[in-house]
């Protein structure tokens, strides 16, 4: 989320002339080498100069006092730091005393170097780099330098900016920062594998080491070997001098072991207990921290978490310990902190820990300092603020008064800032604006504006973009579209990232599969094309999602079994890859089913119901029985989840009343019973949910005082099958759109026969395949067979073709007793051709005639009373057997309140 937040100052460790090393120091340096060939070797050995084992002063500016004197103070300039003869006296310096050389003049130096940058308030610029490190060449640590020096030395160096990586980089100055730090690395290593351990190794320098390492990696150098075996034999250090650490100390050393571990160093047992050492060490010394130590604490203990770490007892009561003193000191914490606090806590919260009453209380007294402090805000701390505010919210936190006017500052500042967001921050603001307004906050003048003055920047940095950031932009706009409007510069934005997608298909995780999944479905279910971009992109994922098909949690199996129902219910092309990915998922609803909270329960019952006949029968039951219980059982459920079991379970009882070979389940309509009883009193103001209260009730022989007003549509194709019926058949009479026992209207009715006949859509079929029923005409054709109906399904594939449509008519003939007999060709003839008829069907879905979706409006079809009926038409195509409802609504479930940053 936030890879350069809480950055350290170099307060702790006091340098250069602070020091006052003592002449006696003198360390082994025998049996080294470097890591790096560009370094030479050292050679240890006595020169041939005279008495030069004593340590005497060299003549001109290389005497200690010397140095101290050309010390930068702020009131000197850059240019006494890259004097010529001063880097010679140090060289003079080493190579005369050797081994003996304790690197006391080199650490002074280094120190000279930092209290310039801190004087500028700034590190080193490219410029100063390069011109400093042309005299660095010949800056050679040595394994005789005592532990002092060395800390001195690596900390100033990195603190000023001499080992950050700017881009471009000269080569040359590449290998001299490589093999500076390739030589300090080394001589730290050797000091600290001294047995005994170096007498002069204290907690200082510890904190000073692993605080400069993970400023190393933070500013892009990589995790390099050498690096990494210096980690390692500094932990064993924090643990023997544990006793010794003051706060400041404790709050470098959590940082930089937050930081590394962020940066990609595992997390070895050593490493651990050296966190498990330290946390302790927070509560003991919690009156002890300033506003800048609780912050970077805070953010390292978060970022511990968030890589992994256990909350663990000592965690947890580090936190506790020190909320009480966010309170306190709530004046004291600048711009950056006040980000970075609130990004800490709601990081925690997120990763499990509880919003407690101090909690609550640290988070509400800083929010007021947003407002307060708005002017000062940069770019990264806007960015950081809004995921935290929605991140809390998200996770339970009210929203106030004064929630919602910081939300609002920053908004507006948000504005201000626009062109300084890197990929990363507008992935993050992105993101939470759109659960901002997933939890409830108004689209509000603000919010519009700081949505579009974002969405531009979104195509301009397109190609700087990481999967992550992909998956969490595209979840964004669909969820904005998803509350709002279709602006062209949402769909530019959905454009473009699903460009993305199919280059970057081989890099998202699971969880960003299972997102970019939800995000192309939920586009699509508020009216985004199936475009052949999007096509690209569902093809691209679909392969790797069943590669990680182990790897899902239950959230994630949800999630993506509610887009491939969404997907599937919507498209006109079968999808190959759909009905294998549905296959590959399934097995691990019944493989995870402890884990499924209500909510996912709920919106699983819905989504294989809602696949219908694609998921075989025997699978649909068994994973219904381990499942709906869950439901069942639990006495607090929002209405919502409630509806969707009840539909769900009502379309299993359908398919199972449908199959004339199969068990009657009678436990599943002992749950559709208790599901229906706990509604039963209620009367929702959805017309969806009243329909599938009025279905249910039917379904069960129960009384219900609301009966929904159902939208009449009756469609061109609709009424000419019922001409053509008509013309042949005068005597016949027929009905259109009429409401049966309170249930969706039939296309038509034949009230002297107690026939239904439903001319089907495609989006009466998963996948546009005119023979896969979903749930919605299943559970339709099951309730008007239980009400004591036949159903006839005509495919409207099967209306333009002549000899198709005599047997239809021939069909229905049969049925109400009327002996088939010839027709003139000319009775059948529709004037339009298939091609042209497809062309005519997308006019009547931009009419709203086949709005695909939502569990409200279920819809089924297919009633037979009689099952004799059924064998005299057993010689019929089955394209006319088939029976079907039309679904006029939207199957609304619930969106999946999910993110990973």
């Amino acid at each position: 989320m936030d890879r350069s937040s809480a950055d350290i100052s170099g307060k702790y460790a006091k340098s250069g002339n602070d020091y006052n090393q003592q002449d006696d120091r003198v360390a082994s340096s025998m049996g080294g080498r470097y890591r790096h060939g560009t370094v030479r070797k050292w050679d240890n050995s006595p020169r041939n100069t005279p008495e030069v084992n004593k340590f005497h002063h060299s003549s001109g500016a290389s005497s200690s006092q010397d140095l101290q004197r050309r010390s930068v103070n702020p009131a000197q300039d850059f240019n006494a730091l890259i004097n010529q003869e001063l880097m010679e006296s140090l060289v003079r310096k080493s190579d005369h005393l050797g081994y003996h050389y304790d690197g006391r003049h080199h650490g002074q130096y280094a120190s000279s170097i930092k209290k310039y940058t801190s004087a500028s308030k700034r590190p080193l610029n490219r410029a100063e780099q390069v011109q400093l490190i042309r005299l660095l060449q010949n800056f050679t640590a040595t394994r005789s330098w005592n532990w002092r020096s060395l800390t001195t030395t690596l900390h100033s160096l990195t603190s000023a900016g001499v080992f950050t990586p700017h881009k471009p980089m000269d080569e040359r100055v590449k290998r001299t920062q490589a093999a500076l730090l390739s030589t300090l690395l080394d001589a730290i290593i050797f000091n600290c594998n001294q047995k005994p351990e170096a007498r002069d190794i204290d907690a200082r320098g510890i904190a000073n080491l692993l605080w400069a390492m993970a400023k190393l990696v933070d500013s892009g150098q990589q995790c390099a070997p050498e690096l990494i075996e210096a980690v390692a034999v500094l932990l064993p250090c924090v643990h023997a001098k544990k006793d010794q650490f003051k706060a400041q100390g404790i709050t470098n050393l959590l940082w930089a072991m937050a930081k590394l571990v962020d940066n990609g160093l595992e997390r070895t047992p050593e490493f651990n207990e050296s966190v498990a050492v330290l946390l302790p060490l927070v509560k003991a010394q919690k009156d002890q921290f300033s506003a800048q130590g609780i912050t970077n604490l805070f953010w390292a203990m978060a970022k511990l978490v968030e890589n992994g770490q256990e909350q663990t007892r000592g965690l947890k009561e580090a936190v506790v310990a020190l909320l009480p003193h966010v309170s306190v000191q709530t004046a004291n914490f600048n711009p950056k902190e006040i980000a970075n606090l609130l990004w800490a806590m709601a990081k925690l919260v997120d990763n499990g820990f509880k919003q407690t009453p101090d909690l609550n209380e640290a988070i509400t007294g800083l929010l007021p300092y947003v407002n307060a402090q708005k002017d000062q805000f940069k770019a990264q701390g806007i960015a950081n603020l809004l995921w935290a505010m929605a991140k809390l919210v998200d996770n339970g936190l009210e929203r106030t008064p004064e929630f919602n006017d910081a939300v609002a500052t920053l908004l507006t500042h948000m504005s201000t800032h626009i062109d300084q967001f890197t990929p990363q921050q507008i992935a993050n603001l992105l993101w939470a604006m759109a659960k901002l307004v997933d939890n409830g906050l108004e689209r509000t003048t603000e919010l519009n504006e700081a949505v579009a003055a974002l969405l531009p920047r979104v195509n301009a940095q397109k190609d700087q973009f990481i999967p992550q950031h992909i998956a969490n932009l595209l979840w964004a706009v669909a969820k904005l579209v998803d509350n709002g409007e279709w602006t062209p510069d949402l769909k530019a934005a959905g454009a473009t990232l699903l460009t993305h997608v199919n280059a970057y298909q081989a890099n998202f995780k699971p969880q960003e599969i299972a997102n970019l999944l939800w995000a192309m479905a939920k586009l699509v279910d508020n009216g985004q094309e199936q475009t052949p971009g999007l096509k690209k992109a569902l093809a691209a994922l679909l392969p790797h999602m069943n590669a990680h098909k182990d790897q899902f949690n239950a959230q994630g199996i949800t999630k993506l079994l509610w887009a491939m129902a969404k997907l599937m219910d919507s498209g006109r092309e079968r999808v190959p890859e759909l009905n294998e990915a549905v296959a590959a998922l399934l097995p691990r609803v019944n493989a995870q089913k402890d884990q499924f909270i209500p909510q996912h329960i709920a919106n699983l019952l819905w989504c294989i119901a809602k696949l219908g006949e694609l998921v075989e029968l025997n699978e649909v039951t068994s994973t219904f029985e381990s499942l709906v219980y869950r439901i069942s059982d639990n006495p607090q459920l929002c209405q919502q989840t409630i509806l969707m079991s009840l539909w769900g379970v009502m379309v299993c009882c359908a398919r199972l009343s449908l199959a004339s070979n199969a068990n009657k389940n009678n436990v599943l309509e002992k749950h559709m019973e208790d599901l229906f009883t706990r509604l039963e009193n209620t009367c929702p103001d959805n017309e969806e949910d009243q329909s599938i209260i009025v279905m249910a009730a039917s379904w069960l022989g129960r009384a219900y005082p609301v009966t929904p007003c159902y939208p009449i549509i009756m469609s061109k194709r609709q009424s000419d099958f019922r001409n053509q019926l008509q013309s042949c058949i005068p005597s016949l009479q027929i009905e259109e759109e009429k409401s049966l026992n309170s249930l969706p209207p039939v296309d038509l009715l034949l009230p002297d026969h107690n026939i239904v006949i439903e001319v089907q859509g495609p989006f009466h079929y998963v996948n546009g395949d005119f023979s896969t029923r979903n749930g919605s005409t299943l559970l339709k054709i099951a309730l008007l067979q239980k009400a004591g109906y036949e159903v006839i399904e005509v495919p409207f594939k099967q209306i333009w073709n002549r000899d198709l449509i005599k047997l239809c008519i021939d069909q229905i003939k049969t049925r109400i007793n009327i002996p088939p007999q010839g027709h003139d060709s000319e009775s059948f003839t529709s004037g339009e051709t298939d091609e042209e008829y497809f062309t005519a069907d997308e006019g009547w879905e931009e009419q709203g005639y086949f709005t695909a979706e939502e569990p409200a409006e279920q819809q089924p079809r297919k009633p037979k009373s009689k099952k004799k009926k059924r064998k005299k038409t057993s010689n019929l195509p089955p394209s006319i057997m088939t029976q079907k409802p039309l679904s006029h609504s939207r199957d609304g479930v619930p969106a999946l309140n999910t993110f990973c940053s």
